[in-house]
């Protein structure tokens, strides 16, 4: 019986440079002196997508709990791949027929602070009795979800939880949606928490049908949140990074921005210092645009292009030098603090991985976030990517 506990869980290929010759039969090899030379190829956009098929029922409360502070730490871990990828993630929660619902999903999205959020609103309720709808959650993360169709995505699902399937005569049956996942190179791994009589035999099986690999970790997902020495100043500057923002486009767009900073500002010292990491990776100080300094530091916008009513009221009634000057100032000031976050990250990576080497020699790295990222890094080698 499941314990009845709600919690609130929380390529592209560059462009050949062709001259043509108006008159090719008269054209001439010009000397080597002035012939143009061709543009370096820029690096392609690379993607992994991870999507987490998870029970979340009551049993699992301990497990969804632990992922809402993990979850900027497995962002982050997958981020530092080389080459360095577009991180898209997404979520469908499964319980059962009869609960509240039978699956809820969140679509794959490279907005890492909109996904952390819509994380917080999934909670541990409902089951009662054994079996859940695990093919029904299955069939929709395969065929529901926006995977993208390109031969180099490494794409992969990891199915959490503590209980076997249900058999409804529905269709849907994993075997058939395990099959699916391979005709879109979908790798599924499973990761049973606790030890339910039924669940690891299926749990198996679905793993080698989805060309995955199976582990089994405590009910709870045995997450422990490290403080790393850097985490107290690591926040203090994540206040400091956010007094510089420019919230920038239409108004539910600034708003937006600003509750991304808003919510930052209460994760946990640890969470936070990922999330400045995973920033640091990518380059931006807030997931999913809209904010002026970002756009213009990556070239889709410029100074003169932005209208007015797109800004903070307070920058509204600026003359154009006294914007510039503005903008100038906070990129400046941006550009000192992140100096500095990336200097505090990288001296936490390192000592959080010899924290990690300890863990590992001690035998208790079986927990939920260490089971996602050694299978992430040892199955992406197979699009290439590579991890130091």
């Amino acid at each position: 019986m499941k314990n009845l506990i709600p919690i609130l869980l929380l390529g592209a290929s560059s462009a050949a440079l062709i001259v043509q010759a108006k008159d090719t039969a008269s054209a001439k090899t010009p000397p080597s002196s002035v012939v143009a030379p061709k543009p370096e190829k820029p690096a392609e956009k690379r993607i992994i997508e991870v999507c987490f098929v998870l029970d979340t029922t009551g049993s699992m409360a301990g497990l969804i709990e632990g992922a809402k502070q993990k979850i900027w730490s497995i962002a982050t871990a997958i981020v530092s791949a080389k080459p360095k990828p577009e991180v898209r993630m997404g979520i469908v929660g499964y319980r059962d027929r009869g609960d509240a619902y039978v699956t809820k999903r969140v679509d794959l999205t490279n907005d890492m602070d909109t996904f952390y959020a819509q994380l917080q609103e999934f909670q541990a309720a409902g089951g009662g009795d054994t079996p859940e709808s695990v093919s029904e959650a299955l069939h929709e993360a395969v065929t529901k979800l926006s995977w993208t169709p390109d031969v180099s995505v490494f794409r992969v699902m990891y199915l959490v939880g503590d209980a076997p399937p249900q058999h409804y005569q529905d269709g849907k049956d994993w075997q058939k949606v395990c099959k699916k996942a391979g005709n879109k190179d979908i790798v599924i791994n499973t990761v049973q928490c606790g030890n339910i009589a039924g669940t690891a035999e299926v749990w198996k099986a679905i793993a080698s049908n989805g060309n995955g690999v199976f582990a089994q970790i405590p009910q709870d997902g045995n997450m422990v949140s490290i403080s790393a020495p850097q985490d107290a100043e690591l926040q203090r500057l994540n206040a400091e990074v956010g007094a510089t923002l420019i919230p920038c486009g239409p108004a539910s767009k600034r708003r937006e921005v600003e509750m991304k900073q808003g919510a930052s500002m209460n994760l946990s010292a640890s969470s936070n210092a990922s999330r400045l990491s995973y920033n640091a990776l990518t380059g931006v100080t807030v997931q999913g645009g809209g904010e002026l300094l970002d756009q213009i530091a990556q070239g889709t916008i410029t100074l003169d292009k932005v209208k007015r009513d797109e800004l903070p009221e307070n920058l509204q009634g600026m003359t154009a030098e006294q914007l510039k000057t503005h903008v100038e100032a906070q990129a400046a000031r941006r550009k000192e603090i992140q100096a500095r976050i990336a200097q505090l990250t990288q001296e936490r990576a390192a000592w959080l991985r010899a924290e990690t080497q300890k863990v590992a020699a001690a035998g208790k790295s079986d927990s939920f976030d260490d089971q996602v990222t050694r299978t992430v890094r040892d199955q992406a080698a197979r699009k290439g990517f590579k991890f130091d």
